[in-house]
């Protein structure tokens, strides 16, 4: 095991120079990525950047980002990832959180940090930091702090995640070991590099075993997806559920992806009808979907190709242990469902200033997720919901997931968000918001009874609610948070 900055350095020095990453029409060469890289490390380092010093990288996807991340890396420093989307106020909580000691960022986005008011200097893109010599990395341990990754902040203030170099550096390996097949080297890249996700995405990245080319998306849009997918010939891709739900609105049949084999998925729930729709318009593409926290280095579990179980997020990577517990915390059995609790070496190290705070999921080296589902004889891993967004209707359990689902099979509707609201006599009542396909007539009422056919007389919405568009946060995830507001 090593460091992420001596990792990258064994990558670029692995395969030559070659066509690394396509982006806005044209490829970018590894070695000159990795050039400019050593001249950010040490444009960083004659800033006075040192070791275990927060460097907030605030930018939409561009290839300079993962460059900034292993620039970052080899001066000692902690990457610090913000999505480019939040505004002032947020960033001023993670700037002044995580005390960080510089901001990299893009022109436009400098007015959004100049609004937060705290005195920190600013660099934008990398024109001010590659004007000195290159430099190689500095001595790291790998349980040195690697990177603070805030979390989305949907039940309150965002928090800091604390991963270190050993354990995204074995999550990294893991991740690229049971996804990578032989041959199947060209990948689209949509996801934001700022969220754990994108980041764990470029740590397997440096493990690759042989030349790896990334298509890389500034920003998600389905029909850019679809183009770039074709034109550039990709194998494969990452996504969320979100852009799968998206790219079914689009003439899926139209567009020839003879190359493209699979899309791996995860970040939030994935309703099976999603799949099944998506693998049945796009012939001989599977759809393989993982589990992963920012807390366990953003991946917990995957389903290797070849081996693939529809409905579970995969078998736990090598390293995990998955324990389901009751809520007095005691082990259950194959397929009784309780929460989802981790152990690992690459668990993060606990929030960033959790001792002060008390603040931490974190039980006897044990992460306690907050997630429910089940493992089943074979050790495949099934989410159910999570913990807090269950619904206590009369005394019963209402997991918002099912509903959705069960929604979400009418051919009426694109995608459906589902919440308790408080209600004096019950508890919570179900209620459901749903985003309808153009042209679609079905009323509330008739959703209404399509659901109670499809999970009972117990779990139905009472209430249907139509919008627009179904909120989703940053990082393309069901916001409940905004839902919660609507009602």
């Amino acid at each position: 095991m090593t460091t992420l900055g001596r990792l990258a350095e064994e990558s670029w020095e692995r395969f030559g120079d070659y066509e690394s990453v396509f982006y806005e029409g044209a490829w970018h060469r590894s070695h000159a990525l990795a050039e400019r890289a050593r001249r950010v490390c040490g444009g960083l380092i004659e800033a006075g950047i040192g070791p275990g010093d927060r460097v907030v990288v605030m930018m939409a996807n561009s290839p300079e980002v993962p460059l900034i991340y292993q620039a970052v890396w080899s001066a000692g420093a902690v990457v610090t990832p913000v999505v480019f989307l939040v505004g002032a106020e947020e960033l001023r909580h993670i700037l002044t959180d995580s005390g960080a000691s510089a901001v990299i960022t893009s022109p436009e986005l400098v007015p959004t940090v100049q609004a937060t008011a705290v005195d920190i200097p600013i660099y934008v893109d990398t024109g001010e930091l590659e004007r000195v010599a290159e430099h190689g990395p500095v001595a790291r341990d790998p349980g040195d702090l690697a990177a603070l990754m805030y979390t989305g902040g949907t039940t309150g203030k965002a928090k800091g995640v604390m991963l270190t170099h050993g354990g995204l550096w074995h999550t990294g390996r893991s991740a690229f070991q049971i996804s990578h097949q032989e041959g199947i080297n060209r990948g689209l890249v949509p996801v934001p590099l700022s969220h754990s996700y994108g980041l764990i995405v470029t740590v397997a990245g440096m493990h690759a075993t042989e030349p790896q080319q990334a298509v890389l998306m500034r920003w998600f849009d389905p029909k850019a997806f679809l183009a770039l997918a074709a034109e550039q010939r990709v194998q494969f891709g990452t996504v969320v559920p979100a852009m799968l739900q998206m790219l079914l609105a689009e003439p899926l049949e139209a567009t020839a992806l003879p190359d493209l084999a699979y899309l791996t998925c995860g970040a939030a729930p994935l309703g099976r009808d999603v799949l099944e729709e998506f693998e049945r318009r796009v012939p001989g593409v599977q759809i393989l979907e993982g589990y992963g926290l920012t807390e366990t280095s953003a991946v917990t579990s995957f389903n290797p190709p070849g081996r693939r179980r529809v409905g579970s997020v995969g078998l736990p990577m090598p390293g995990y242990t998955v324990t389901i517990r009751d809520a007095d915390g005691a082990a259950m059995e194959a397929d009784d469902v309780g929460e989802i609790c981790i152990r690992a070496g690459s668990l993060m190290l606990g929030y960033w200033g959790a001792a002060e705070s008390g603040d931490t999921a974190l039980v006897d080296g044990e992460l306690r997720t907050g997630d429910i589902g089940c493992v089943d004889e074979d050790g495949y891993l099934y989410i159910v919901d999570r913990k807090k967004d269950l619904i206590i209707r009369g005394g019963f359990n209402v997991f918002p997931r099912d509903v959705e689902d069960a929604l979400n099979q009418h051919p009426d509707v694109v995608m459906s968000g589902v919440v308790g609201r408080p209600e004096q006599r019950i508890g919570e009542e179900v209620v459901a918001f749903v985003q309808l396909r153009p042209g679609g007539t079905v009323t509330a009422d008739e959703l209404i009874a399509w659901a109670r056919d499809r999970v009972g007389r117990v779990k139905y919405p009472r209430e249907v609610v139509f919008v627009d568009s179904i909120p989703i946060t940053s990082v393309l995830k069901l916001d409940r948070k905004a839902l919660r507001a609507l009602l």
